[in-house]
């Protein structure tokens, strides 16, 4: 299961329709505190994290995949910003992976793919 964030509704409509049109079972959240109350709801479930750093007020992504990290130390992270990469080897979770925005659907499908490839497959697919 893949757990997308992002504050931008638009986005993550376009990111979470793709994602599970790809066969993906897509949870979203349009806030850091959102996703980080859904992985403590399920916190066995998700495979894959793809999040926005910015989120607006509260946690930011970089503290979501941290958050998602202690809970489940194998976890995949994606990382999305149009602005804030720079930052990522400093701030991101180890083996984790950071894409510019803006990203076309099939590209952040295939970063997904390839990521959870890496990490031995996807548990909970469609």
């Amino acid at each position: 299961m893949l757990l997308l964030v992002d504050d931008t509704l638009g986005i993550l409509a376009l990111y979470g329709r793709a994602l599970g049109n790809a066969g993906f079972i897509v949870v979203t959240a349009g806030s850091g505190a959102e996703a980080i109350a859904r992985l403590e709801l399920e916190r066995d479930r998700f495979d894959i994290v793809v999040t926005d750093i910015e989120l607006g007020a509260g946690p930011d992504g970089w503290a979501v995949g941290r958050h998602a990290r202690a809970i489940a130390p194998d976890i995949a992270v994606v990382y999305m910003s149009g602005d804030s990469g720079g930052a990522w080897r400093g701030r991101g979770v180890a083996a984790s992976v950071m894409i510019t925005k803006p990203i076309r659907p099939a590209g952040l499908i295939e970063t997904v793919v390839a990521l959870l490839a890496e990490a031995g497959g996807c548990r909970n697919a469609g």
